[in-house]
């Protein structure tokens, strides 16, 4: 949801300002804005689809190594084991135990092999949940910077650019709560290049201002 926001959000207002930079009607702004949230958004949806099924995919295919490796191998399945718990700090006789109550469970046993041996995590990514996540922040964050365009506003490009960089902030205070860093620091943070983009975008579409 933080990567759809941002880049509804960064894609959507750099339009607008692109456009609004080359002096073009408010038409063409909402135009080209709806269009971009819906494209983009499902693009967005769909590749993030494409990446997490790729990862479930690859999860399965070890999961199987795994099975089978233990049912050809179990000795040296089982000494791996033994050898990731040992790093654990486990050693002697609790280790011994672990390592014959953790052999126990086929599921249990894969589980550590796949967040030891391969970094992956034991919960199961899901391809439509990230993908409908994904479409659904980048359709709000994207809308607010054509908001004042769809409802006509007098000064809509000011009230955009300060309902955006508003965004920009939120959506970095949310992010802070997977970081260690200060909530200010993350909102300050994504506000900036969110702010640089939009500033990219001005400056392009003023290149094509006709007077």
């Amino acid at each position: 949801m933080i990567y759809g926001g941002i880049d509804g959000a960064v894609t959507t207002f750099a339009i607008v300002a692109g456009v609004a930079g080359a002096g073009l009607s408010h038409h063409i702004i909402v135009a080209l804005g709806v269009a971009n949230i819906i494209a983009d958004g499902f693009s967005m949806a769909a590749s993030n689809y494409s990446g997490t099924k790729a990862e479930l995919d690859d999860r399965k295919r070890i999961i199987q190594v795994e099975e089978r490796h233990i049912e050809q191998h179990p000795e040296g399945e089982l000494e791996e084991l033994r050898q990731i718990l040992q790093l654990r700090g486990l050693s002697g006789t609790v280790l011994e135990e672990a390592t014959t109550a953790i052999s126990q469970s086929k599921t249990n046993w894969i589980g550590l092999m796949l967040t030891d041996e391969y970094g992956l995590s034991r919960v199961e990514p899901e391809p439509m949940k990230a993908a409908l996540a994904t479409f659904a922040a980048f359709l709000v964050a994207g809308s607010i910077p054509l908001i004042p365009f769809l409802l006509n506003l007098d000064a809509a490009f000011s009230i955009s650019i300060y309902a955006t960089l508003l965004t920009f902030f939120l959506i970095g205070t949310g992010k802070s709560r997977w970081s260690l860093s200060k909530w200010w620091k993350s909102g300050l943070e994504t506000l900036l290049i969110g702010g640089v983009a939009a500033l990219l975008a001005f400056s392009v579409g003023s290149l094509f201002h006709p007077g």
